[in-house]
């Protein structure tokens, strides 16, 4: 009787010698994270989420940034395809790549963006380093200007602007303030007030400007106006910071593309660049871009450039080598690069054509009240339609069509198969 009463209390004993650890443990684990707070969902991944959910075989999902042929899939370019064969073929080893990335794709990257006959390319004045896409570009930039830039942690972007760069520059260190840009009467550019404003900027201020294809609105100002606000940048006393993420994808030309980029560099601005090849070689998942600068000098680009990798080093430590690849044997290779520029200009005609149908349908066949003229005013993959938040609710849940509440739709989202009945939609939200 003894030795059972003996065993209960051992049982117990040897219960609570277990539970209590157990207890103390999961008290100390369960109240570590107690005070984060749910985050807002990403806008954009929301749409597509709830078009996942949708049955409806009309379904649209107008809200992805990601070129789509006339089909609705997903486009891999040919040269890309090409390119790749010849990757494998050449049985590359997986070494590191240096803290600025593979030497043949920045070469060839600031050759893309600043042309051949670059001035500050001939006299090696361009610092540039591979980054991860065109968000890492932005990101590793804001993070050099916040640490090195002399007169100013205020970065200008425009009203509006890809989501993605308030909280880049913010994370970064640097205070984000606005300038005018779209004009919602017009769906045009408000270039008086976008002028206004930077004039009104404190001097020295950083000044984010799109060099092609605006995101979200794909209003662009003309070479007129690119060639006067040279003039007020410099006049200001500002530096220009441009993101280019839509080289030759906006207009069919590279070139014609990189005319705000080239025709600042002219003038005498020693300016930023973020660059991405996502869109243009549709490289989404590769993640390939660059951040560069133009420097006063050689020596210049080599302290700057010193720097650049003193920011890499502790936030990724190199770049991944795969897409830098792909890329830099499309842009050395002339039969590929000659093929990507075909490619280029295909995908940027398609866009244009789905713009000028949609258009058609909504004037011509529903004989709309409304004036569409910003659908083919506006260039790149991107539309502000002036659709209303209570008009994209209605476009949801009435007709199946998913867009971000701004109004704007990707373009690259409609086809020959149903943008007849897009502007249907559009129609009945809208008269």
């Amino acid at each position: 009787m003894l030795a059972a009463s003996s065993r209960s209390i051992a049982r117990v004993a040897f219960t609570r010698a277990t539970l209590r650890p157990t207890v103390a443990i999961g008290v100390r684990f369960s109240s570590v994270w107690t005070n984060v707070p749910m985050g807002p969902p990403d806008a954009i991944l929301g749409v597509t989420e709830a078009f996942k959910k949708d049955t409806d075989p009309r379904k649209m999902n107008l809200g992805v940034g990601a070129y789509r042929d006339d089909a609705g899939k997903p486009f891999v370019l040919s040269c890309v395809r090409k390119a790749e064969a010849k990757i494998a073929a050449d049985n590359l080893d997986k070494e590191y790549a240096g803290i600025t990335g593979v030497p043949e794709f920045t070469k060839g990257a600031a050759i893309l963006a600043y042309g051949a006959d670059s001035a500050p390319l001939k006299e090696g004045r361009v610092a540039i380093t591979q980054t991860i896409s065109g968000t890492g570009a932005l990101r590793v930039g804001g993070e050099f200007f916040a640490r090195w830039f002399p007169t100013s942690k205020k970065i200008f972007v425009p009203t509006p602007t890809w989501g993605n760069h308030i909280p880049i520059f913010k994370d970064s260190g640097l205070e984000v303030n606005h300038y005018k840009y779209f004009d919602k009467k017009t769906n045009g550019l408000d270039f008086a007030g976008m002028v206004a404003d930077i004039k009104a900027a404190p001097k020295g201020s950083i000044v984010l400007l799109h060099a092609c294809a605006h995101n979200p609105t794909g209003v662009d100002p003309s070479q007129a106006q690119w060639d006067e606000l040279s003039k007020v940048v410099k006049d200001a006393g500002h530096f220009a910071f441009f993101d280019m993420a839509y080289q030759g994808f906006a207009s069919g030309s590279t070139d014609k593309d990189a005319y705000a980029l080239r025709k600042f560099v002219k003038d005498g601005h020693l300016v930023a660049l973020s660059q991405s090849f996502a869109k243009n070689m549709g490289l989404y998942g590769e993640r390939t871009g660059s951040f560069s600068l133009v420097t006063s000098s050689a020596e210049e680009k080599a302290r700057v450039d010193s720097q650049i990798k003193i920011v890499v080093r502790p936030m990724y430590s190199n770049p991944p080598v795969n897409g830098a690849r792909i890329v830099s044997t499309v842009l050395n290779n002339p039969e590929l690069n000659a093929e990507w520029l075909g490619e280029v200009k295909l995908m940027a005609d398609r866009i244009i054509t789905m713009r000028a149908q949609l258009k058609n349908h909504l004037v011509n066949d529903h004989k709309s009240k409304v004036n569409w003229d910003h659908i083919t005013n506006q260039i790149g993959m991107f539309c502000y339609t002036g659709v209303t938040p209570e008009q994209v609710e209605k476009l949801k849940n009435e007709h199946h069509v998913y867009l971000t509440k701004d109004g704007r739709i990707s373009v690259a989202g409609i086809s020959s198969h149903n943008v007849a009945y897009l502007a249907k939609a559009i129609h009945e939200v809208t008269k």
